[in-house]
């Protein structure tokens, strides 16, 4: 029997049914990529209007592939797709099904929050996979506790709302720094919490479709 389990049924078994993944993945020594596309972000936020989304403040890119970053954009969009790969590769083996390299369409735009801005709960519909790339965390390296997390809601409104409450957590923060990106089921709810820091929060959020979709 295991420390704190129910005498007699220690050796039941557990299956986490219909769980969400969650994969991230650091990029390794991303500062020069950090710093290419941080210039070519700001440069073009000074040119570009941006558009209102879930963005409470803060400047919204237009949606495409990352176009106005050169190759620095193209680099990032090589790893947006193989993080789809990779995470598809394992939801499938945990079912047992193995498969080969799927067919994607990708959206990506980037988020610059100021001190003040957040971003409000959305969900992306018409998406396979939603993501965040980390550019800069806004906050200064000494203190990563205080970027303004990524929060990920539970999509399942009964077990939000019902089930072991108010024991289980409702949501699951994703704290940013430079390199790091994550993936996600794009019907996962989320938001952006107020950022605070002394330089802008700079982020890149996209969706992976499959095709055909669904």
């Amino acid at each position: 029997m295991t420390d704190g389990a129910t005498p007699g049924y220690g050796s039941a078994t557990f299956l986490p049914l219909f769980a969400s993944p969650l994969v991230s993945y650091i990029l390794p020594n991303p500062a020069a990529l950090n710093d290419a596309l941080r210039e070519s972000i700001l440069a073009h936020e000074g040119v570009s209007e941006g558009r209102a989304r879930s963005n409470a403040g803060g400047w919204h890119s237009e949606p495409g592939q990352l176009e106005f970053c050169g190759e620095a954009g193209r680099t990032l969009v090589r790893h947006m797709y193989g993080m789809a790969d990779e995470a598809t590769r394992r939801v499938l083996a945990e079912i047992g099904q193995s498969t080969r390299p799927l067919r994607w369409s990708l959206r990506a735009w980037v988020n610059v929050n100021r001190n003040g801005d957040y971003n409000r709960v959305h969900t992306h519909a018409g998406a396979t996979w939603s993501g965040t790339y980390y550019v800069d965390s806004g906050m200064s390296p000494d203190d990563p506790a205080a970027s303004a997390p990524i929060l990920l809601f539970d999509p399942c409104q009964g077990h939000a709302n019902t089930f072991l409450q108010p024991m289980m957590p409702l949501a699951f923060p994703v704290r940013p720094q430079p390199g790091l990106m994550i993936l996600f089921p794009s019907y996962v709810p989320h938001m952006v919490d107020v950022h605070q820091g002394p330089r802008p929060r700079i982020s890149i959020a996209f969706n992976l479709r499959k095709e055909p979709y669904p």
